[in-house]
């Protein structure tokens, strides 16, 4: 038998000494006026049995979900700090649009295999679990924007590493006979005042993948950016709501260099880059516009993917055996607080008859 909770541990053991301790100190001090302690007793079986209910106690099947194997799996890593917006991509345009349209060359360069998506700027998030789905993943790739200036904290280009690792790991143990692929898309820009840690523990589960590299020795320089904007506004003197597209663009504004006083320019760590590719055992490939991200495709196969249906999930939930005795109770506490409102009402009928 498991649990499920579905509260932290923390909450649920918080609720239990909270509550069950207020029913233990009444319990006591009827017991010590000589009153009848039932109802305090009850409320305290009470607390116990929602703890119990909350923390959904299961017996757990024998049986597998499904399973994928063979066939590839592919982990694509991107960079969204603020540096990634520099605008030296093909026609002064962000970093960004480059990584968006060369992860689409990727996906239509290894159809059938399954992606994942991971993002980094100040903490690394799975945007896309892996899946077949080439249109989610297409999708998340779609709205990738650069991170929030406000929040911007420095960047460390190893920041998705523990990440990758677990994730990595997890899928290893799951499918050990599966190949794996990883493309990290980054201009290699390191802010911050620690130097990164090594990828090498990553190269274990990898079979190939490239890091690509984007960015200019010119550098560019980065818009602010501070989250999207309301879809409508609204009109103050009619109260009517306005569609932005006719309203005037905001002039851009760019993220300041504090030293200088001036716009600040991203430029492009290749060297950090290359180190990145030598840890994993992967090829660099330095992205520009007019060139094509097919190199890094070479001598990578999808292969056949076979799935296993696995077992049908036979779980067995056993918390509403503890609802029982707990709606019983609640009716009891139901019956006694009744009794206690009538009596209330009757003592203030007394006293109103006593006073007239």
């Amino acid at each position: 038998m498991i649990a499920n909770p579905v509260l932290p541990g923390w909450a649920l053991a918080l609720i239990a000494v909270v509550f069950g301790g207020f029913a233990v100190w009444r319990l006591i001090a009827q017991r010590k006026k000589g009153r009848s302690a039932l109802l305090w007793l009850g409320r305290l079986a009470m607390v116990l049995l929602l703890v119990v209910i909350a923390s959904r106690p299961t017996i757990p099947t024998d049986g597998q979900g499904p399973k994928a194997s063979g066939g590839l799996e592919v982990y694509v890593v991107v960079d969204t700090t603020s540096s990634m917006a520099a605008e030296d991509w093909g026609d002064a345009q962000p970093r960004l649009e480059g990584v968006k349209a060369d992860i689409a060359a990727l996906v239509d360069g290894l159809q059938g295999a399954q992606f994942s998506l991971v993002t980094f700027d100040a903490a690394a998030v799975q945007r896309v679990p892996l899946t077949t789905d080439s249109s989610a993943m297409l999708s998340a790739v779609s709205v990738l924007r650069q991170e929030i200036t406000t929040y911007s904290r420095g960047s460390s280009i190893d920041a998705a590493v523990p990440m990758l690792g677990e994730l990595l790991a997890q899928a290893k143990a799951l499918n050990p006979d599966q190949r794996r692929v990883l493309f990290y898309l980054g201009d290699g820009e390191q802010t911050a005042d620690l130097p990164p840690a090594s990828f090498e523990e990553l190269a274990p589960y990898l079979e190939g993948g490239a890091v690509l590299g984007y960015g200019s020795a010119a550098g560019g320089r980065m818009q602010e950016y501070f989250g999207e904007r309301p879809t409508q506004f609204g009109d103050t003197a009619t109260g009517e709501p306005t569609d932005p597209s006719t309203l005037a663009p905001e002039p851009p504004t760019y993220i300041q260099d504090p030293t200088a006083g001036t716009d600040a320019v991203s430029i492009i760590d290749e060297n950090a880059l290359q180190t990145i590719a030598t840890q994993l055992g992967v090829q660099y490939q330095h992205r520009t516009a007019d060139s094509s991200v097919a190199p890094a495709l070479d001598g990578i196969e999808v292969g056949a993917l076979t799935v296993d249906p696995g077992e049908p999930d036979s779980t067995v939930e056993l918390y509403w055996v503890f609802v029982i005795p707990f709606g019983a109770l609640a009716l009891v506490e139901l019956y006694a607080v009744g009794g206690l409102l009538l009596e209330l009402r009757g003592a203030r009928s007394s006293s109103t008859r006593r006073n007239s």
